[in-house]
């Protein structure tokens, strides 16, 4: 189950409002941050980017691979636990903007993780320690801890999602 916050909204669709939910100024100034941060090949700075600029929660020695992309409007919402492994072109999204609402939610990803390559996790998502999701999954639930996740709804291998 995911924990979203549901904010609806009256007249055109909410993507065409995202400036009353946050900031353009703040939007511009994440995409260029965010877009350096994707193809910097310093880890190290990778991760002060995602700390010091946009306020995200980055445990030590994470590492995110070449062309990960965390949200543009709420990367501050983002949590990744030490020793974590964010795959290539991995996609981490803290919000949905959809027709007649919108939703914010908290990505939190435990400690020794790995997240295979193209991985999208959606908003309200929680991945506990250890956890380990295979390249292309869509992560709509949580992630038990210690358990491989893979597939279109990145259930267990195996298991119907």
């Amino acid at each position: 189950m995911r924990r979203l916050e549901r904010y609806p909204v009256e007249g055109p669709n909410s993507l065409w409002q995202m400036y009353k939910t946050v900031p353009w100024w703040k939007v511009v100034r994440n995409f260029i941050f965010i877009q350096l941060a994707r193809y910097c090949p310093s880890l190290a700075l990778k991760n002060w980017i995602y700390r010091r600029i946009l306020g995200m929660k980055v445990g030590r020695q994470v590492s995110f691979g070449l062309m990960a992309m965390v949200d543009v409007f709420f990367p501050e919402k983002i949590t990744v636990g030490d020793n974590s492994i964010i795959g290539y072109n991995a996609t981490l999204l803290t919000h949905e903007y959809l027709i007649r609402e919108y939703r914010l939610g908290e990505i939190r990803i435990g400690s020794g993780v790995m997240i295979g390559a193209n991985v999208t996790v959606l908003p309200g998502v929680t991945i506990g320690d250890g956890a380990v999701v295979a390249a292309g999954a869509v992560v709509a639930p949580g992630c038990a801890g210690g358990r491989p996740r893979g597939g279109e709804s990145a259930a267990r291998p195996g298991q119907a999602g």
